[in-house]
C-alpha cells in the first residue's frame, strides 16, 4: 500500500492513447491502493493536471496531439515538484535519455513490466513536494557541503534537484573535492534513502574478477566459485550504486555495464536468466572522460548514458570565500575528537592559507590542519606549523617542459613505426599496442 499522507491515497495521472495500456495501468495502480486518473491526449492531461492534486504522472511518448517530451518540458515550468515518468518504445534509449535530460523522473519501456512499474511508482511517491531546506542538506552521518560561495550554492541547488530524479548522474572534479559526499547526499535526500548506497572503486577491482563482482555468479561457474554471489548491482537493489573512477573500467566491462543500464537487468556469471536490477547509477571521476572517449579508451555510447546529468564539484581554489568556513569546521571537529581546546589560526597562517593553491583540495586542507594541530606548541597555529608545499612558477615551467618532451618522444616513436610499416595504420597500431582509433587520435593530436 502506498499512501500520500495519513489516511489519504496518492493520485497518479496516466496519459496514453491506447485503451489497453490505460486499463492495465489503472488496474495495477488501484491494486496498489492508489487513485488513478486517465487521459488520452496531452490537452486532457494538462487539464487533469491543473484540476487535480497529482502526485505522479506517467505519459506515453507519442500522443495524438503532440510529443510526451513536450509534456515533460511543460511540467518543468508549472509542476516541477511533481515527478513525471515517460513510457517509451522498447529499445528507444535515445528518447529515454532525452526525457531524463528534460527533467523526467524515470522511464518505463513497452511492453510494460508491471513489477518494474510498481517499483518506479513506489519510489516516485516518496518524493516530498516541498524543496528541502538548505540547512537539511546533509547525509545520514550528518556530513554536509560547507560554504556560501556562489559555486557551492549552485552545487547545493543542483544536488537537491537531481536527488528527486532517477537519471544517471556523472560527478566530476579533482581529487579531494568531495565527489563521494555529493553522491551520498544525492542518495540520502532522495526517495531511495532507506535503501543501500554502495560505492565501488572501479580501479581497485582486478579485471578478471570484475564481472563477478558487479553482476554476481552462480556456484560452480568457475574455479573458486564455491557458492552463489549476489554482486554489487543486486546488493544495491532498490538503492544507489556509485561507480567511482568509472574511467578505469576496461572496455569489455564498459560493454556489459551499458547493457545493464539500458536493460535494467543483470545476468550472473554462469547464469542463464537475466534478473531485474532496480538500481540508480551514479558515477564519478577526476579524469576527463571526453578525452578518454576521443582516444578510444572509453565508449562514447556509455559516456552519454551515464552522463545524463553532469555535476562539476569545484576545486577549493575556485571557492576561496569558503576556505575559513571549512577550516573552522575542520578544527572544531579535530579538537572535539582529540579532546583539545579549539585551535586558532594566526593572521600570518591565514594569509599563507589564503594564497595557497591547494592541489589536494578539501582533503589536503584537512590533512594539513590535523598535522598543524599536532605540531603547534600552543593553541594558536603559526604559519610554520602548516608546512605548506611551496608552489613556484618554475615548477609549472618544468611540468610544461616535461609535457613537451614527452610529446616529442611520442611523435618520434609513432613516426618511426608508421615508416617501418609503410604507413599501414592497422599494423602500426598493433605494433604499438594501440587500437586503430587510439592511433588515429594520437596522429591528429600530434599533427602527424
Amino acid at each position: 500500500m502506498v499512501l500520500k499522507a495519513k489516511n489519504q491515497k496518492a493520485t497518479v495521472l496516466v496519459i496514453d492513447d491506447e485503451q489497453d495500456i490505460l486499463d492495465l495501468l489503472s488496474i495495477t495502480l488501484k491494486r496498489m491502493d492508489l487513485n488513478c486518473i486517465t487521459a488520452a491526449t496531452l490537452e486532457d492531461g494538462r487539464n487533469s493536471m491543473s484540476a487535480n492534486t497529482i502526485d505522479l504522472c506517467l505519459t506515453d511518448m507519442r500522443l495524438p496531439d503532440g510529443d510526451g517530451l513536450d509534456f515533460v518540458a511543460w511540467m518543468q515550468k508549472d509542476f516541477a515538484h511533481i515527478p513525471v515518468a515517460v513510457i517509451t518504445a522498447h529499445g528507444n534509449v535515445k528518447a529515454a535519455v532525452k526525457a531524463l535530460k528534460l527533467g523526467a523522473f524515470d522511464f518505463v519501456s513497452k511492453p510494460v513490466d508491471l513489477n518494474w512499474l510498481r517499483k518506479l511508482v513506489e519510489t516516485a511517491i516518496k518524493i516530498e513536494a516541498e524543496d528541502l531546506a538548505e540547512e537539511n542538506l546533509h547525509d545520514k552521518k550528518g556530513k554536509s557541503i560547507l560554504g556560501q560561495s556562489d559555486a557551492i550554492n549552485n552545487l547545493k541547488t543542483l544536488i537537491k534537484k537531481v536527488a528527486r530524479s532517477q537519471a544517471p548522474v556523472h560527478i566530476r572534479g579533482e581529487s579531494g573535492t568531495g565527489k563521494e559526499l555529493v553522491a551520498r547526499l544525492i542518495h540520502d535526500i532522495g526517495p531511495r534513502a532507506d535503501q543501500p548506497f554502495i560505492p565501488v572503486n572501479c580501479g581497485a577491482i582486478p579485471s578478471e574478477l570484475m564481472e563477478s563482482e558487479f553482476f554476481g555468479h552462480k556456484k560452480g561457474s568457475f574455479t573458486g566459485a564455491t557458492s552463489d554471489k549476489l554482486g554489487l548491482f543486486r546488493s544495491a537493489e532498490g538503492g544507489t550504486l556509485l561507480l567511482d573512477e568509472v574511467g578505469d573500467l576496461p572496455l569489455h566491462m564498459q560493454v556489459k555495464l551499458l547493457r545493464v543500464i539500458q536493460e535494467k537487468a543483470v545476468r550472473p556469471v554462469g547464469g542463464t536468466e537475466e534478473i531485474s536490477a532496480n538500481v540508480r547509477i551514479l558515477s564519478a571521476t577526476h579524469k576527463d572522460l571526453l578525452e578518454k572517449v576521443k582516444d578510444g579508451s572509453f565508449r562514447e555510447d556509455l559516456y552519454y548514458r551515464i552522463n545524463v546529468i553532469d555535476i562539476n564539484v569545484p576545486p577549493l581554489r575556485d571557492r576561496n570565500d569558503d576556505l575559513f568556513i571549512l577550516a573552522d569546521h575542520i578544527m572544531q571537529r579535530l579538537a572535539t575528537e582529540q579532546g583539545l581546546k579549539l585551535p586558532i589560526l594566526s593572521e600570518e597562517a591565514k594569509t599563507k592559507l589564503k594564497h595557497y593553491h591547494f592541489p589536494g583540495n578539501v582533503r589536503e586542507l584537512e590533512n594539513l590542519l590535523e598535522r598543524a594541530i599536532a605540531l603547534s606548541d600552543g593553541q594558536q597555529i603559526q604559519s610554520n606549523d602548516l608546512m605548506l608545499r611551496e608552489i613556484k612558477t618554475q615548477s609549472n615551467t618544468d611540468a610544461s617542459g616535461l609535457h613537451d618532451i614527452l610529446n616529442v618522444q611520442e611523435k618520434d616513436l609513432i613516426e618511426k613505426a608508421l615508416a617501418k610499416n609503410k604507413y599501414n595504420k592497422t599494423k602500426t597500431a598493433k605494433e604499438l599496442g594501440l587500437t586503430l582509433r587510439q592511433l588515429r587520435y594520437k596522429i591528429e593530436k600530434l599533427g602527424l
